[in-house]
């Protein structure tokens, strides 16, 4: 994993406003999507436009400041996964994990989709991270010979952040997801293994 960039050191007004403000961006996020205007953030935590602005120069920022624990989750989850004894279903549990976080986190599903389309974005972090995790896995059941070796992993990201997109806030959205990524994972398995 790529080390997360660091939590500034604050001094604990700041902090508290650093904490106010990335409650704040999680709350008005899910209540209303990542395309709220920043202000509207800053109101919210109850701090001024300037404080937002400083500690977060850009949406991608701050996107990335809310979910830095899901990230990390995330990524860990892949480490454990890959002592699974089958490599095609620990991808498939992690990438199944992965669309979860992101159908029932509309500004997760965002900023993943961010990081993928652009390198050298502010959440250029969450993007290394998540493909360092895909990668392992998708390497792991490549070489094991049960998926296949045409596909890379912007590609597998991609899809999943689709299924995300699509399935976020139906009332049956978790069923919509498993049984798109059942599709997903059909066509990402090696022809002889379907």
């Amino acid at each position: 994993m790529t080390t997360p960039p660091p939590q500034p050191a604050l001094r604990a007004d700041a902090r508290r406003n650093f904490e106010r403000l990335v409650s704040a961006a999680r709350e008005v996020f899910a209540m209303r999507g990542v395309d709220v205007p920043m202000d509207d953030i800053a109101r919210h935590a109850g701090v001024g436009n300037a404080t937002l602005y400083r500690r977060f120069p850009t949406r991608e920022a701050l996107l990335q400041a809310v979910h830095r624990d899901e990230v990390e989750a995330l990524y860990s989850r892949s480490q454990e996964l890959l002592a699974a004894r089958s490599s095609d279903e620990a991808l498939a549990t992690w990438l199944r994990e992965l669309a979860m976080q992101g159908s029932t986190s509309r500004s997760l599903a965002t900023a993943l989709m961010i990081a993928l389309r652009d390198e050298g974005s502010d959440v250029s972090w969450c993007r290394e991270t998540m493909y360092a995790a895909a990668a392992a896995l998708l390497d792991r059941a490549q070489r094991a010979g049960t998926v296949r070796t045409d596909v890379t992993v912007g590609q597998v990201l991609k899809l999943v952040n689709a299924v995300a997109f699509v399935t976020e806030g139906e009332p049956d959205g978790e069923r919509r997801a498993d049984q798109l990524l059942a599709v997903v994972m059909d066509g990402l398995r090696h022809p002889q293994r379907r």
